[in-house]
C-alpha cells in the first residue's frame, strides 16, 4: 500500500475477526519494526509476540480490563531497555530515548499492520507490574505499549483532527535575533 494512504486509512482498531494473521505478514510487520531509527542505534527496546489465547486474555484483563484485546489473534508488547539507553546518554538516554525508541518502534509498527490488511491500536493503560510477570520479563526490561493485532472486523469512521493551521506554526523565528 502507498504511504501516504496507509496513514489516511489508518484507524484505531479495537475489533478483530478469527481469522489467524498470516505468518508472512507478521515477519514483514517485525522486520518493519526492526528497521526502525533508534537513539545512537542502541535499539534499546525489545518486542514480545504473544500469541497464546490464555496469555492474551491475561494481557487483556492488565489492561484495564479492555476485555476487546482478548480477540486479538496476537499482541505484541513493546518493552524498554532504560539500562541500555543509559550506557551511551546517561540519565537522558535512560529516561527518555529508550522511550522514544519505543514509540517509533510500536508507531511503524501500527502503520505496517494496515499494509499488510491489518488492523491494531496502541494501548498504554496498563499495570506494568502484571503485564511483566504475564510475558515473563526479566527485571532489566519495563513494559512500554501493547500492540493488539488482527484481521479488522470493524470499519470505524476517521476521528476529527484540528486544522494545520491550529496544529502547525510556520516561520516561528524570533525576528529579535536578526538585530
Amino acid at each position: 500500500m502507498e504511504f501516504m494512504n496507509v496513514i489516511r486509512t489508518r484507524r484505531s482498531i479495537r475489533a478483530f475477526s478469527s481469522q489467524e494473521i498470516e505468518p508472512d505478514a507478521l515477519t514483514s510487520i517485525l522486520k518493519a519494526i526492526r528497521s526502525c531509527p533508534t537513539a545512537g542505534n542502541l535499539q534499546a527496546y525489545k518486542v514480545y509476540v504473544i500469541e497464546a489465547p490464555e496469555k492474551i486474555k491475561a494481557l487483556s484483563k492488565a489492561a484495564s480490563d479492555q476485555d476487546w484485546i482478548a480477540g486479538a489473534p496476537a499482541v505484541l508488547v513493546f518493552c524498554i531497555d532504560p539500562k541500555q539507553s543509559e550506557t551511551k546518554y546517561g540519565k537522558r538516554g535512560r529516561d527518555l530515548y529508550c522511550l522514544i525508541d519505543a514509540t517509533i518502534a510500536i508507531t511503524v509498527g501500527h502503520l505496517a499492520t494496515v499494509a499488510q490488511g491489518l488492523g491494531s491500536t496502541m494501548v498504554g493503560a496498563f499495570n506494568e507490574a502484571a503485564v511483566a510477570k504475564i510475558i515473563g520479563l526479566p527485571s532489566h526490561l519495563k513494559p512500554h505499549l501493547i500492540l493488539p493485532i488482527g484481521h479488522p472486523a470493524e470499519e470505524p469512521e476517521p476521528t476529527s483532527r484540528r486544522p494545520l493551521d491550529e496544529l502547525i506554526e510556520r516561520d516561528c523565528i524570533d525576528e529579535n535575533l536578526n538585530n
